[in-house]
Order: C-alpha cells, then structure tokens, then sequence
C-alpha cells in the first residue's frame, strides 16, 4: 500500500493541472530587482472570447491581472518614476493591467497574465542607451555630394534642347 501510494503521489505531481481545490499564492519576482507580493495583484475573471465554444461562453476563464504600481510598497520612489514613465500609457490611475484570454483554462491565463506582467515590468527597468550623435566620414559626403551631381545631371539631359 505505501508503495501505491508513493507513485500516485508522483504522477500527480507531474501532472501540469493543479488540484481541485489548489490556490496559487505565489509572489511575482521581476527580474532580480523587486519581487510583488501577491496580496498586491488584483485578479478579475469574465467569459473569454476565445475558443472553447459553450465552454468558453458560460465559463469565466478571461484573467484580468492588474498591480497598483502607484501604491505599492514593493518599489520605492526612484524605481517607481521610472516604471511609470517607461510604461507610459500602460499605467492608467497608477495601475498596470494585462488581460488574458488566449486559453480555455482559467489557471492557464492566469500564468500567462502573470508572465505578461513579470515581462513587461522586466522591459521597462530596461535603460536605454543614450544615441551618440555621430558625422558621416568625409569619403562618405563626398561620395553623396558626387551622386547628387550624377544624378542631376541625368535629369539635365532628360530635358529637351533649348531652341535660341
């Protein structure tokens, strides 16, 4: 009996489908820079336009994620001017959201909403390189300003002779 037991409990443990009854409390780590607690996530659910048929219709499996960034204790000031300025329209009142509703499992949009979310805070802290204004080399203006000069007088010849 114990050794039964034992496999049961492997095979259920491989199985990508949590337990009837499971509840994911987990928090969302955002690239080694500052982790979201989940009592800061907000979830909603609605019926999915996706496909699925009448499963799809009666069924709330549409995950909508959204985190107060305005609010939250998991920033501090510096970090949080600039996810709201990377983010841009992205923040609206202070809150990031991100709907889901690509599968028929609701489980299965709620790990996408929160890879979603965990991806585009990522990009944000992303700092973006200052261009360096560069000139074009001497050989390349010259060979731009010969062009130029080939070209206009190709039009030139295009034109009929001028009658005195």
């Amino acid at each position: 009996m114990g050794q039964e037991s034992s496999v049961l409990v492997a095979i259920r443990s491989r199985s990508p489908m949590p337990a009837v009854g499971y509840r994911e409390e987990m928090d969302l780590s955002v690239a080694d820079a500052f982790v979201i607690p989940e009592s800061e996530l907000g979830w909603s659910f609605s019926t999915s336009g996706a496909p699925g048929g009448q499963h799809a219709n009666r069924n709330a499996t549409r995950a909508e994620l959204s985190w107060d960034l305005a609010a939250s204790d998991a920033v501090g000031e510096e970090l949080r001017a600039r996810l709201t300025t990377a983010l841009g329209t992205r923040v609206r009142d202070g809150v990031v959201s991100i709907t889901v509703g690509e599968s028929r499992s609701q489980w299965r949009n709620r790990q996408l909403a929160r890879r979603r979310l965990a991806e585009l805070l990522e990009g944000a802290l992303h700092e973006r390189r200052r261009r360096l204004p560069t000139r074009p080399s001497r050989s390349a203006t010259d060979a731009r300003i010969k062009d130029k000069r080939r070209r206009g007088a190709d039009k030139r010849l295009r034109k009929p002779p001028e009658i005195e």
